[in-house]
């Protein structure tokens, strides 16, 4: 009897594989950086230059599993398990500090739209990270106002619960809604965003909402996802060949503490195939202090060595009055002195 199971189970088992499949993917990222300045935390003043290696200088080191099985009828069932980890040290990194803790969710697809079940990105931070002019780079960029403003909050949402519909006549839209899970409080850590989408020819327009409660149980997560905050944006992108326009409004409502709005523009040009510069600017005002605001601009050159492998030198500066303190880069230079701060990266970045 059990020769027979054996038997049955290994016939049965390319029949499986055949209606399934699991990727391995990953990203690389090294990078030499240098400021004319670092933040002295109890000062708000300069501590001095730094040359440091960063992990990340353009996108965050990760890998990962995703798979996708045939359900028949055009449905799918998906999942996705992601882990950040930072080449510096071997240690976790660009995540929310757990063994997954960027990714890590199971779902359905089909042609009536995908729904996904645990840690995942919020359509709010998915909207802007479309409407970046260059596309959430991790030296100069929306990514760094983003994570300076709210952290990881809206990026990495613990217990999230998505729906995503399929394009209709040019609109798509998404929802999520994150249980806190603490009992007895509904409230405690609960987190809902919401997007949509318009998209015609080389026109694509994008306006989102976010908000979260503090508390629940993604607080005892290593790095908390529980800035209590209220967000909104806008933004639209046009593409002229080789040439693609992005501008954007981003609002950041901190719950007992600032309002700051983020207002961005800037272009991407294809030189070559292999070639490509972009550059944008980001300026932040604080609408409760008006005397807080500061003011990110950075360009970067990117050459692609092969389909997967590219050296980059990006360079930027920000300034910064009052009480902000916006920085230049995600790794080592999240917050900045105030005054001007300029910096400069060069790095590789490996995709498999």
């Amino acid at each position: 009897m059990l020769g027979l199971a054996g038997a049955c189970a290994l016939s049965a088992a390319p029949s499986a594989h055949a209606q399934s499949s699991v990727t391995l993917y990953g990203v690389v990222d090294g990078s030499l950086l240098y400021t004319n300045k670092t933040l002295n935390r109890k000062t708000g003043q300069s501590a001095g230059y730094q040359y440091s290696f960063t992990d990340g200088g353009l996108a965050g080191s990760r890998f990962g599993m995703r798979g996708a099985e045939d359900l028949g009828g055009g449905m799918r069932a998906i999942f996705d398990l992601e882990s950040g980890v930072n080449i510096a040290n071997g240690a976790f990194g660009n995540s929310n500090g757990g063994e997954f803790g960027r990714q890590a969710w199971v779902g359905v697809d089909s042609r009536y739209g995908t729904v996904k079940a645990g840690l995942q990105f919020s359509p709010f931070f998915v909207a802007v990270y479309d409407v970046d002019p260059r596309e959430m780079s991790y030296f100069g960029s929306g990514l760094v106002t983003y994570l300076n403003n709210v952290y990881v909050t809206g990026m990495f949402n613990p217990n999230g619960i998505s729906y995503m519909s399929p394009e209709i006549a040019g609109l798509q839209a998404n929802a999520m809604m994150a249980l806190g899970g603490a009992a007895g409080n509904f409230q405690a850590g609960r987190q809902y965003s919401a997007s949509l989408r318009y998209h015609l020819g080389s026109l694509a327009v994008d306006a989102a909402l976010y908000s979260g409660n503090a508390g629940g149980s993604a607080a005892s997560i290593a790095i908390p996802s529980v800035v209590e905050f209220d967000g909104r944006a806008i933004g639209a992108s046009y593409v002229f060949n080789d040439l693609t326009v992005k501008a954007s409004y981003v609002q950041y409502k901190v719950a007992g503490s600032f309002n700051d709005r983020v207002y961005s523009g800037g272009a991407s040009y294809r030189i070559t195939p292999a070639l490509n510069v972009d550059a944008g600017v980001w300026v932040t005002r604080d609408e409760n202090h008006s005397s807080n605001n500061s003011i990110l601009a950075s360009t970067g050159l990117e050459y692609s060595l092969s389909k997967a492998t590219l050296v980059y030198g990006q360079a930027g500066f920000v300034t910064n009055h009052g009480a902000m303190h916006t920085g230049l880069s995600v790794n080592n230079a999240l917050n900045e002195a105030t005054g001007t701060t300029a910096g400069v990266n060069v790095g590789i970045r490996h995709m498999f």
